[in-house]
């Protein structure tokens, strides 16, 4: 829910966005947080709606002993009842345990939701980095032992490193939890010991990113200042207009004027637009074109979210 308000509140505030570290074509800064919000309510989904399975049958799955001493009992139907009556699905093909899939099945749910929020912890710690958020002071907070002045992103840093954590659990609970040798061994309980640990992390990662989320304050100031700094974004919607009309070598005009070059700004790609052979109304158009208003439908889709 933090996401999504995120989302909704800043839904129309033009952002730069970076593809391989470099400036690319703009977005908002509501649009990535739905990137993030969207990911992560899929996952959460798959969590819920994840099934658990479980077996009462005897010591290697066949009702042998149950059979062996009340024939006349309905033995598996019996048991599909009281396991249901637990809330979890009746599994009838197991040997001595219930073979763990549907386990493995949820970590692997829970490792993916993780590594989506590990992707945003690294992405606002960068923002923060590029000065995009400012966090709120926390009195009697240390920044860093010897410097005063930080703000340092703790509490990206923290999640980051418990859902690490983690999913390096669950991912060893996951590759083994399914794994018994012939009808049983013991290696599954050894293992189910470090559930709640891995899932304990798991809660200190969610409420460590939660509480830093809580502390962001969004610097308007200096993603306009990135944005105007980088008119060469610029080049996509020319060169692919250009396209459209049928001039010659749109993409290598485009980065013959663009590609590496230093202070590309309006003015030069105004005078670049005036030399194309383009109806006035569309020439008109481009020259509309700012790094703050190339967004295209990054606001709906941020509050469709």
């Amino acid at each position: 829910e933090a996401l999504r308000s995120l989302a909704h509140m800043h839904a129309a505030l033009p952002m730069l966005s970076r593809t391989h570290g470099q400036a690319a074509t703009p977005t908002t800064l509501g649009k990535e947080m739905a990137n993030i919000t969207a990911r992560l309510s899929r996952q959460v989904a798959g969590i819920a709606g994840q099934p658990l399975l479980g077996k009462i049958n005897g010591a290697v799955g066949n009702f042998n002993a149950h059979l062996a001493a009340y024939p006349e009992v309905d033995w598996e139907a019996l048991a599909r009842r009281v396991v249901e009556s637990f809330g979890i699905q009746f599994n009838e093909h197991t040997t001595q345990i219930e073979p763990h899939d549907a386990m493995a099945e949820l970590f692997d749910a829970f490792i993916r939701a993780n590594t989506v929020l590990i992707g945003l912890d690294r992405d606002i710690w960068g923002y923060i980095s590029l000065g995009y958020f400012r966090q709120k002071l926390k009195e009697g907070e240390v920044g860093s032992s010897t410097m005063p002045h930080k703000v340092n992103p703790i509490d990206f840093e923290n999640s980051e490193g418990n859902l690490g954590l983690a999913n390096a659990i669950l991912q060893h609970l996951s590759a083994k939890l399914p794994i018994s040798r012939w009808q049983r061994d013991l290696t599954d309980s050894t293992v189910l010991r470090n559930m709640g640990v891995a899932l304990g992390y798991c809660l200190l990662g969610y409420a460590s990113c939660t509480q830093g989320l809580g502390k962001l304050e969004v610097n308007t100031v200096r993603l306009a200042q990135d944005l105007d700094a980088n008119w060469e974004v610029l080049a996509e919607p020319i060169q692919t207009v250009m396209r459209r009309y049928g001039i010659e070598n749109p993409y290598e005009q485009l980065k013959s004027l663009t590609r590496g070059k230093q202070g590309i700004t309006k003015s030069s790609l105004h005078a670049f637009i005036d030399t194309l052979a383009l109806p006035n109304a569309v020439r008109a158009r481009l020259k509309e074109l700012t790094p703050a208003n190339y967004l295209g439908k990054a606001e709906e889709l941020a509050r469709r979210i």
